[in-house]
């Protein structure tokens, strides 16, 4: 009998995490759009107000406030970014109040990786914590690590000196 109802009861649950998943791939896509289409509001309206977003440059990890900040002048001059996602995985906590994300992008960088993690408020999916990463080819890491030594080592030092 406990297996007739552990079945059924996941039975019945794979819509509701299907149905959880599309909410999460239209507001992700919603949020691409907004910055693509330089709506500011409508961007950050997408994301908590404890939020993280961390950028490709090493020294770009800001919170809600200072990505706004950092953020406003692109959005102003109507040029904010343009994301496309190619490819998206999402898992939901069992709690259905989190959920975290991977994606491939289309940018003006070309394909970047983005992963966040998002959160249920108010019955809305907003992202919490979102990492934009360049995908470097393994065979090019050698390349890329000679042109990020010059800069690189500054922020090591500063960075070390912070423990």
């Amino acid at each position: 009998m406990k297996r007739v109802l552990i079945l059924f009861l996941a039975f019945i649950s794979l819509p509701i995490f299907s149905q959880e998943k599309e909410k999460i791939q239209q507001q992700l896509n919603n949020w691409h759009q907004a910055a693509a289409a330089a709506n500011f509001d409508d961007y950050f309206g997408l994301m908590t107000e404890n939020s993280v977003f961390i950028g490709t440059d090493a020294s770009e990890n800001w919170n809600f406030s200072e990505f706004k900040e950092f953020s406003k002048p692109y959005f102003d001059k109507g040029q904010a970014w343009d994301f496309t996602p190619l490819e998206r995985n999402i898992y939901i906590a069992e709690d259905h109040q989190f959920a975290w994300f991977d994606e491939l992008l289309d940018t003006q960088m070309g394909i970047c990786r983005g992963s966040g993690v998002m959160k249920k408020v108010n019955n809305q999916w907003k992202v919490q914590h979102y990492v934009l990463s360049i995908t470097i080819p393994n065979e090019k890491v050698s390349e890329i690590r000679l042109i990020n030594k010059e800069h690189d080592k500054p922020l090591i030092d500063k960075l070390k000196q912070k423990k």
